[in-house]
C-alpha cells in the first residue's frame, strides 16, 4: 500500500502512425489531446469524512464545469476505491489548461493523441476506422492496426501524498514507440473524381448504393474505391443522414451494432453480386483462347437456343440480331452467343478457367474480411447452369474479383494481385517493408488479350456502352444488368454495371461501376456508364494521358450537330442506346418511372434531322 501511495505510473501513449495517399497527402493522423486522470485516494484524503466529501464534491463541480460533464457522473468516477481513474479523453488545450489552473489536489493531465481524418468521409470503407483506445475498428486501420498501433510507454515516479514528484525520488520513463505509416496505392485526387461522380450517380438514379474500384490493370494497385453512402470515421457510430442518425439512436444496443457492422462493411471486397452482361468478356476470353472462336467468327440469333429442353432467350427476342460476327455479337450482348461460346468451351475447361481467373478463390487484396465467389457446383451445374454462367446469371463474384479478372485482359493476360499498401515507413521517412506488386499467372495469351482489347473498345465506340464514350479517348468495356437473385428466382430489383480501361492501345486504368437497384431506368448504359464517363474524364487528364482525337470527332466537335437516329418501332432499351452513341439526351413522354421496357412508337425531332449535341430526342410510347 505505501509503495502505491508513493508511487505514480502515467501512461505516454504511442503515436499512431500516418495514413498517406501514394503521393504522400495525409488521409488519417493523430492529433495531439489530452486525458483527464484522478487519484480518489488522494483526493478524499482529509481528516473527517465531512471533508472528505467536501473535496470530493469541490472536486467534481470543478471538472463538471469545465469539461461540460454532467457533475453525479463525475463524481461517480472519482469516488471509486481503485488508484486511478480516467475522468475524461480527448480533452483539448484550452480546457485542459483551466484544470491546471485550478490546481486541483488529485487530478492528473496527462498527453494522448486522438485518430483524426482530416478529409472527413472521404475513402472511409476503405481506410476505415479505430475504436476510443485507438485500435483499428474495420478497414485498413484494422488490417495493419499491428504496424499503425506503436507500443506506449511509461513515466514512473515517486510523489508526495499529494502526488507531487519528489526532488530525492526515483524516476524512470520509457519512451513510447510510434506506430509505422502506411503508403497507400490510393490516390487522393482520384478518389474525389469517383466520390464525387458516385454522388451524382446516386442522385440520379435514386439508388440503394453506388460502389465503384479503380485499378491500375498492370501492377494491380487500387487507384480509387468508394462508394454511397459513405460515413464519417471521425464519428464512425453516427450515420451521415439525420434521419438515419435519428433511428440508430432508437435501436437496442445489440441492434446498433448490427446497423454498425452493416454501415462499415465493404461491400467491394466482401460482398457478392451476379455481374450479369459484364461477365460475358470473360466467356468470349475463354473461348477465344480456347481456339473455338474468332473475332469473325459468324452467328445467327433467332431470338432464342434450346438448352437441354430449356428455351433460353436473348434480351431482344422479339427483334432477333439475326447474323453478326463475334465482335458485333459482344456488342449487342447476345446470349444465344454465349451459350453457343461455353457450350463449345465445355464445362470442365470453362472451369478451369474461372480458377485461373482467380474466381474459385479470394484474390489476397490486404484488406481484411474478403469474401469468396459464389459458384455452381461442377458437378451438378449442368447444360444450363453452363448456359447461365456464360452470360454472367447463376453465378456471384466480389466485386475486386471481377475487376482483377478483367484486368488481365489489359495487361497481355497476366493476372495480377490487388494491393492497397505499398510500403510502411517510420517517422523519419525511412522505408521499413514493401509490399511488391505480384503476378499470379498467365491467364490468357498476349494475343487474346489484345483481342479483348480490340472487342472492348468496339462496345463503346459502335455496341451498348456509348454511354462511356469519350472524344480523343480510345475507351473500352461492357454494360451489365442483371436481375438479384430472390428466393430461387429473381425480383425486379437490378445490379447495374459497367467495367472498362482506358485507353485501349496501352490500358492504364481499369473501372467498374456498380449500380444497385437504381428507380426508374435500370439499364446499366444509363446508369453506371455515364458514372464511368464522368470518372475517366477527369483521370485521364489528371494523369497527363493526351487525347488524340479522329477525323469523325474533329468534324463532330467543329459541327456541334448530331443526327437524329431512327428508334421508333424499337425497344426503350436499344433506343437509348441509338441516342447515347449520337451524343443526344432522350426523354419519355409520358414520363416514365417504373423503368420498365417498352415499344417507342413515335419519336420527336424525327429520324435524320440534325440537332446540337446534347440535344434532347423525345420519345412517345402507349
Amino acid at each position: 500500500m505505501a509503495v502505491e501511495q508513493q508511487t505514480r505510473d502515467v501512461p505516454i501513449p504511442a503515436k499512431r502512425g500516418v495514413i498517406y495517399d501514394r503521393n504522400g497527402k495525409e488521409l488519417a493522423i493523430s492529433a495531439v489531446t489530452n486525458s483527464i486522470w484522478a487519484r480518489p485516494g488522494v483526493i478524499k484524503n482529509a481528516d473527517s469524512d465531512e471533508k472528505s466529501a467536501a473535496q470530493l464534491d469541490k472536486t467534481a463541480g470543478v471538472l463538471a464545469e469545465i469539461l461540460e460533464m454532467d457533475k453525479n457522473k463525475v463524481l461517480e468516477t472519482i469516488s471509486q476505491n481503485r488508484s486511478l481513474v480516467k475522468v475524461a479523453k480527448y480533452v483539448d488545450k484550452e480546457k485542459a489548461d483551466k484544470i491546471r489552473e485550478q490546481g486541483l489536489k488529485g487530478i492528473e493531465i496527462a498527453e494522448d493523441v486522438k485518430r483524426y481524418y482530416p478529409l472527413g468521409a472521404f475513402a472511409s470503407h476503405l481506410i476505415g476506422s479505430t475504436t476510443d483506445d485507438n485500435r483499428g475498428l474495420s478497414g485498413l486501420e484494422l488490417k495493419y492496426d499491428k504496424y499503425l498501433s506503436g507500443v506506449p510507454g511509461r513515466w514512473i515516479k515517486n510523489t508526495d501524498r499529494d502526488g507531487d514528484s519528489l526532488s530525492y525520488g526515483v524516476e524512470k520513463y520509457f519512451q513510447a514507440e510510434n506506430g509505422l505509416n502506411l503508403v497507400l496505392t490510393i490516390d487522393e485526387v482520384i478518389q474525389h473524381y469517383m466520390e464525387k461522380a458516385l454522388e451524382t450517380v446516386q442522385a440520379n438514379t435514386q439508388a440503394d448504393r453506388v460502389i465503384s474500384i479503380m485499378m491500375d490493370p498492370k501492377t494491380g494497385d487500387i487507384l480509387a474505391m468508394g462508394m454511397t453512402p459513405d460515413f464519417d470515421p471521425n464519428n464512425p457510430r453516427v450515420p451521415l443522414n439525420p434521419e438515419a442518425a435519428a433511428y440508430v439512436d432508437s435501436l437496442s444496443d445489440k441492434e446498433k451494432l448490427d446497423y454498425w457492422n452493416a454501415m462499415w462493411r465493404n461491400p467491394m471486397v466482401s460482398d457478392t453480386y451476379e455481374p450479369g452482361s459484364t461477365f460475358k468478356l470473360l466467356t468470349t476470353a475463354i473461348a477465344l483462347e480456347e481456339g473455338v472462336t474468332s473475332l469473325d467468327d459468324r452467328f445467327v440469333c433467332t431470338g432464342s437456343i434450346m438448352v437441354a429442353g430449356q428455351k433460353l432467350k436473348c434480351w431482344r427476342s422479339y427483334n432477333p440480331h439475326g447474323a453478326q460476327n463475334l465482335v458485333e455479337a459482344v456488342g449487342n450482348s447476345c446470349n444465344p452467343v454465349f451459350v453457343t461460346l461455353a457450350q463449345r468451351v465445355g464445362a470442365d475447361k470453362y472451369y478451369d478457367y474461372l480458377e485461373l481467373f482467380g474466381l474459385r478463390d479470394k484474390t489476397g487484396i490486404d484488406y481484411p474480411g474478403e469474401g469468396y465467389a459464389i459458384l455452381q457446383n461442377e458437378d451438378t451445374a449442368g447444360p444450363v447452369g453452363l448456359a447461365t454462367m456464360s452470360y454472367g446469371q447463376g453465378i456471384a463474384v466480389t466485386p475486386i474479383q471481377l475487376i482483377t479478372a478483367v484486368s488481365a485482359l489489359g495487361n497481355e493476360g497476366k493476372l495480377m494481385q490487388p494491393r492497397l499498401v505499398k510500403e510502411l515507413r517510420d517517422d523519419d521517412g525511412n522505408v521499413i517493408q514493401s509490399f511488391d506488386t505480384k503476378v499470379v499467372r498467365q491467364v490468357v495469351s498476349k494475343q487474346t488479350a489484345e483481342e479483348m482489347c480490340l472487342i472492348m473498345e468496339a462496345v463503346v465506340g459502335e455496341g451498348g456502352g456509348a454511354t462511356a464514350k469519350i472524344p480523343g479517348y480510345r475507351i473500352g468495356g461492357k454494360t451489365g444488368t442483371a436481375n438479384k437473385a430472390q428466393g430461387g428466382g429473381y425480383s425486379n430489383e437490378t445490379y447495374s454495371s459497367f467495367i472498362g480501361m482506358a485507353p485501349m492501345d496501352d490500358p492504364q486504368i481499369a473501372i467498374l461501376l456498380v449500380v444497385d437497384n437504381p428507380k426508374g431506368v435500370k439499364f446499366g448504359s444509363q446508369t453506371a456508364a455515364p458514372g464511368v464517363k464522368l470518372i475517366l474524364e477527369e483521370t485521364l487528364r489528371y494523369l497527363n494521358i493526351q487525347p488524340s482525337y479522329s477525323q469523325e470527332e474533329i468534324e463532330s466537335m467543329q459541327n456541334q450537330l448530331a443526327v437524329v437516329p431512327d428508334v421508333t418501332n424499337k425497344l426503350f432499351s436499344e433506343a437509348i442506346d441509338l441516342i447515347s452513341k449520337s451524343s443526344l439526351n432522350y426523354a419519355i413522354s409520358p414520363a416514365n418511372s417504373d423503368g420498365e421496357d417498352f415499344t417507342v412508337v413515335d419519336q420527336y425531332p424525327k429520324a435524320g434531322e440534325k440537332m446540337p449535341q446534347g440535344g434532347t430526342v423525345y420519345l412517345y410510347k402507349n
